[in-house]
């Protein structure tokens, strides 16, 4: 993903937050409680960094990263804390939190950089769990923090690129089913079987109009990100369905993957029917990008053929089944003769 500017944080000493654990804290809400499924005995778990969990008995107080926690959530797993955009400045739900019901589980930290160790330890957590986009990292938990989170629980990484977002989707699944969640409930099987026919009708979509081209952006006020299409999940699933995705040859090397970054001035490079626009609430909004004169002249900006990119969307069926139905939806209604 683009980097995002990071604000400073003060870890506090590993010793004094496991004297807090220790002393009690917070309680979950009842609402938030894990699943009751009944499971006794040991439970492991091996992670995509390779680390082998074991403990005593199933989590059942389970933190987690904003994207991670509407996953499990749309499995049928209730978090007691979440870190990671999941509160909009008004207040409101943040979209990367998905379903998740924020007024009924703790936050850790709504931002970049925040992470809030004393809270977290004080939630006497059972397991953290987040995904990474970069191997063996954590996403929004802080690399100062990273010893102290280790100190108070076991943590769990979902590898979210270099990997088939059906396959991503399917280790959230495996993920809850483990934490005790029934993966035979009826929304979760409801969910599976829509986000199926979601896929089915982009891929028909596909075939019917093979001249439609699609190119995936994000924006800063110095730069354009065009997406580069094997470092996304997502991206690459609807390249699989059939999508005609401009996508650049190659990333920026400084960027690790994910983008070729462009100039302003040379935001003409690659031309396409249709653009999407990284919706994230913290990315450069279309009208701020419509003051960039090289922007505005492109054709899918001149007919105003610009729908969102839900870049940060949680990795369930439920999650993507709605993507790709809104997606659908933006390209039946797009001219596809914009550009050659």
């Amino acid at each position: 993903m683009a980097s995002v500017p990071r604000r400073a944080f003060v870890a506090l000493g590993v010793a004094a937050l496991l004297g807090v654990s220790a002393c009690g804290g917070t309680s979950a809400p009842p609402s938030a409680a894990a699943p009751s499924v009944s499971g006794q005995g040991s439970w492991t778990w091996t992670d995509d960094r390779g680390r082998n969990i074991s403990l005593p008995r199933r989590p059942r107080r389970v933190v987690a990263q904003s994207g991670a926690a509407a996953a499990l959530w749309d499995f049928g797993v209730r978090p007691v804390g979440v870190f990671g955009p999941h509160k909009l400045k008004g207040g409101g739900p943040d979209p990367e939190a998905g379903e998740v019901d924020i007024t009924k589980v703790e936050s850790i930290g709504n931002v970049w950089g925040e992470f809030n160790i004393e809270k977290y330890a004080s939630l006497q957590p059972d397991l953290l769990v987040a995904g990474m986009y970069q191997k063996n990292s954590l996403w929004y938990v802080p690399e100062q923090s990273v010893e102290a989170v280790d100190q108070i629980a076991p943590s769990v990484g979902v590898q979210l690129s270099g990997k088939p977002l059906v396959r991503i989707i399917e280790k959230y699944g495996q993920l809850a089913a483990a934490l005790g969640a029934d993966q035979g409930a009826a929304p979760v099987v409801e969910a599976r079987r829509r986000f199926e026919a979601a896929g089915a009708a982009l891929k028909a979509l596909a075939a019917e109009r093979p001249e439609l081209k699609v190119m995936i952006v994000t924006g800063t006020p110095e730069s354009l990100y065009v997406a580069y299409l094997p470092d996304h999940p997502d991206i690459t699933y609807w390249g699989e369905l059939g999508l005609n995705i401009v996508s650049p040859e190659q990333p920026t090397a400084s960027e690790g993957g994910f983008w070729e970054v462009l100039s302003w001035e040379n935001a003409d490079k690659y031309a396409a029917d249709v653009i999407l626009v990284d919706a994230r609430a913290q990315s450069m909004k279309i009208e701020e990008m419509a003051a960039k004169p090289t922007w505005a002249k492109l054709p899918a900006v001149k007919a105003g053929q610009l729908y969102p990119w839900h870049a940060a969307e949680r990795y369930s069926h439920l999650g993507y089944a709605k993507v790709m139905e809104e997606l659908k939806a933006n390209l039946e209604k797009s001219r596809d003769d914009l550009v050659k």
